[in-house]
């Protein structure tokens, strides 16, 4: 079912709040498995959880050994979890209507599994394109798709402050506008 939303036009049926989904996962999640409170992130489609893992005690001769490890501690981890990690999501997935992932954070370590990577669809005009096609003939992406999702991190990471405060911005105002008179 699609409906009208105001001003951000058309937009897919209503899923269920996931406000609450840091709580659910805190009360949820087996103790021990994180060194603190996992950091949820929500949007549209999934819930994103990475925990951080207790930390390595051990020396190492040098940044790579030491990153080896921390990778083979988080892949240690992912498997010794599987089964109550899906047990969790099936819960979380019928509560919230979206797909769960997982991710765990070790040192300077993060790694994320299990996660969607969602089609979106644009419309670009020849100098967008053409930017696109200059990042696949320089071998920075095998596929425009690929291109534009490389751009779109990119942009993710140099204005993450301002997108912070858009977002702080766009939550105002559906505050107002749940507040405001129903025309329905």
């Amino acid at each position: 079912m699609r409906g009208w939303k105001g001003r951000g036009g058309w937009q897919q049926a209503e899923v269920p709040s996931a406000e609450d989904a840091a709580g659910w996962f805190a009360g949820r999640l087996p103790d021990g498995w994180f060194t603190g409170a996992p950091e949820i992130t929500v949007d549209r489609e999934e819930i994103l959880v990475v925990g951080e893992l207790p930390p390595l005690t051990d020396e190492f001769a040098d940044d790579a050994a030491r990153a080896a490890a921390e990778a083979g501690r988080i892949s240690r981890f992912r498997e010794e979890t599987r089964e109550r990690r899906i047990e969790i999501a099936r819960q979380a997935e019928h509560r919230y209507q979206r797909k769960v992932a997982w991710g765990a954070r070790v040192g300077d370590t993060r790694e994320l599994f299990t996660t969607l990577s969602v089609p979106v669809m644009t419309r670009l005009r020849q100098p967008e394109r053409q930017v696109l096609d200059t990042l696949v003939a320089a071998g920075v992406a095998r596929s425009r798709s690929e291109a534009l999702a490389w751009a779109v991190r990119l942009v993710g990471q140099h204005a993450e402050q301002w997108l912070g405060q858009l977002r702080e911005a766009m939550s105002t105002v559906d505050d107002l506008r749940a507040k405001g008179p129903d025309l329905g």
